[in-house]
């Protein structure tokens, strides 16, 4: 069945800046202005609701294992995150082609009510079954129809600074990281998981508004892809398979410390409401490091920022968590440095995979890169959790010696894809 075409694919005005050059067919951008910086306001609030609870995690794991699901093992409970960045990742390869000729709007409302009512229903869960379908299923859907529309939009506005855009708003999960598990902290000992939850499903209706009112599109829609079905055939590009197969163990490398980290803290003698602390100082680095990079990387090129951040990634896992023990500065050192690391590696991905396309058809090849990132979360989770459960005692071992060469792994396809682009020229601007 044809889908609506919205108002939003046909050219908007654009604070008086033309979509297309009167002498060829170069596009311009605003690069900024009351319109576009609206723009990424509302793609900020969509990843605030995203990213901000999933960024969460660590907290969501920890009180399911204590309370709902204390009979459950680990690996079991993982399964509720990664089905729920699965599906994100995944469905989202029908999202990006669907924004490219067909717009936003229907999109981000969709998405808005489905977010929603999931926590309102989530509120009401007690087994193992009803979580996975409000959290991981329902929820994990809504997302996925808002994701690549709140990165791909910011890419009609934006490109010498679509760095700088993309990192502001991805600061929302960051943002998003340190807000909840405070919110968390203070309300469920108070009024409950019910309640908590309930609240948490009114946040999401008040981001829902800026979202649907303030994102517009302002490019014509994709000539080159007529349909709206993904293109497996971009795969035939080396530069972005090697992309995906990066953002596939880059997935394996954060969900771990991401999701465990409150876990290892509490075994390793910190007190649990200091545990419950430390996504919130993971978050802190990660908002400042989901900007910082992105300034850089508009003057010296996105793929050579992002190797760093990746590399940075690495020497945080295997220099800092891996000899971290029960000390506590050490693990805080580590959680703020990796935020800061893997803020950085969250803004720049979409930014790169935007250098391989035009914007026009950004939707629709970042749908296809976060394709491999569907499986990396669908996995690395439940594998953390299993490693968590070898009976030698070097669960924890396991798991940080599995995220650091993860790391590694992913570090050396983004290398490779550099190197495909403009050959092994340490200084070239990529």
């Amino acid at each position: 069945m044809a889908l609506p075409n919205p108002e939003s694919t046909q050219r908007p005005e654009t604070d008086n800046q033309a979509i297309e050059s009167p002498d060829d067919d170069v596009l311009t951008y605003p690069e900024g202005g009351l319109r576009a910086w609206g723009v990424v306001f509302g793609s900020f609030c969509i990843m605030l609701s995203v990213f901000g609870v999933i960024n969460t995690a660590a907290v969501f794991e920890s009180y399911f294992m204590e309370n709902q699901l204390k009979d459950k093992e680990p690996s079991t409970v993982a399964w509720i995150f990664s089905l729920y960045l699965f599906n994100i990742y995944f469905l989202g390869l029908l999202a990006g082609p669907i924004f490219d000729q067909h717009g936003h709007r229907l999109l981000i409302f969709v998405g808005s009510v489905l977010v929603v009512v999931s926590f309102m229903l989530l509120s009401l869960c007690s087994e193992y079954y009803q979580i996975i379908l409000c959290f991981s299923m329902l929820f994990g859907i809504g997302a996925s129809l808002m994701n690549i529309p709140a990165y791909a939009v910011i890419g009609h506005w934006f490109d010498k600074r679509r760095g700088f855009a993309v990192g502001v708003a991805s600061t929302a999960g960051g943002i998003g990281g340190i807000i909840f598990p405070l919110v968390f902290q203070a309300t469920l000992p108070s009024i409950g998981f019910a309640w908590s939850m309930r609240m948490l499903g009114f946040i999401l209706l008040l981001l829902a508004v800026p979202s649907n009112l303030l994102i517009r599109t302002r490019l014509p829609p994709s000539e080159q892809f007529e349909s709206a079905w993904p293109e497996f055939r971009l795969f035939k590009d080396p530069r972005l398979s090697l992309c995906c197969a990066g953002i596939f163990f880059m997935e394996y490398g954060i969900m771990v410390p991401l999701t465990y980290v409150v876990s290892y803290a509490t075994e390793h003698g910190h007190a649990s409401t200091n545990s419950y602390m430390l996504p919130a100082l993971l978050n802190a680095g990660s908002v400042v490091g989901r900007v910082v990079p992105g300034i850089i990387s508009d003057r010296i090129g996105r793929f050579n920022v992002l190797i760093v951040t990746v590399g940075a990634c690495i020497i945080c896992v295997l220099a800092l968590w891996l000899p971290a023990g029960d000390s506590k500065p050490m693990l805080i050192a580590f959680t703020i440095l990796l935020g800061f690391a893997s803020g950085g590696n969250v803004s720049l991905v979409p930014v790169c995979i935007g250098q391989l396309c035009d914007s026009k058809d950004y939707g629709r090849y970042l749908s296809t890169a976060l394709l491999a990132a569907s499986f990396g979360t669908l996995t690395g989770i439940p594998i953390g959790g299993a490693l968590l459960g070898l009976d030698n005692g070097n669960g924890w071992l396991a798991v940080i010696i599995f995220s650091g060469v993860s790391y590694t792994v992913s570090w050396s396809c983004y290398v490779s894809a550099r190197i495909l682009a403009v050959g092994w020229t340490v200084k070239a601007i990529y």
